[in-house]
């Protein structure tokens, strides 16, 4: 399961586009927490550590427990804005999640055993449709990551989502279709050689 993160928070007294830039000159992110039937919380917290979480790799789909007047608030990240230069993180929105909620969130996807997939050893290429799968869950079942075994399959071989063994108590958000989440395919120079020996006929002719 993915792990809980802890993110250090302090409550804004001001809000505001020039409230907010003073706090960015500081270090700081302004933050609101909305969502629970309660009223928006708006915090700050400190650039640096946002930005050691968000390189986790997994923030997205972990519990976050925004820490603020010695109480904890426990959220799922929805959206982070970023600056279109630096790429700094400027703002970013939380949502609560209540005991019983469930959740949609995106996880990413792992390819295993590609050693043992005689497409690939043949030189086909491991074409991915979807590096992450949307899923419903309920926050405390979260995977980190959904593995997927490609042994055995060949050049031509597709995978869905109903070949996929999610785990327990977790559902696909998308429902109404088998969507293709990998392909091996032929790799362009054997495809340029097939087509090669189609024309080659026609030319010595």
């Amino acid at each position: 399961m993915s792990e809980t993160l802890t993110l250090p928070a302090e409550t804004r007294d001001r809000v505001g586009k020039g409230a907010s830039r003073v706090l960015r000159r500081e270090g700081r992110v302004p933050v609101v927490v909305y969502g629970g039937k309660e009223e928006p919380l708006s915090v700050h917290v400190e650039e640096k550590e946002l930005v050691r979480q968000l390189m986790t790799g997994h923030f997205f789909n972990s519990i976050v427990e925004i820490e603020v007047g010695g109480k904890k608030v426990r959220t799922l990240p929805k959206d982070v804005a970023f600056h279109p230069v630096s790429d700094r993180p400027l703002h970013v929105d939380f949502v609560r999640v209540m005991a019983g909620d469930k959740v949609t969130v995106a996880v990413p996807v792992i390819f295993a055993n590609e050693e043992a997939s005689p497409g690939l050893k043949k030189g086909g290429v491991l074409n991915i449709v979807r590096h992450e799968l949307e899923l419903v869950c309920n926050p405390n079942s979260i995977p980190e990551d959904i593995q997927i075994d490609v042994t055995g399959l060949e050049v031509g071989d597709s995978i869905h989502i109903s070949h996929v063994k999610l785990p327990s108590g977790v559902e696909s958000a998308i429902t109404d279709r088998d969507f293709t989440i990998a392909t091996i395919v032929a790799p362009s120079a054997l495809k340029s050689e097939e087509g090669d020996n189609e024309t080659a006929p026609e030319a010595e002719a």
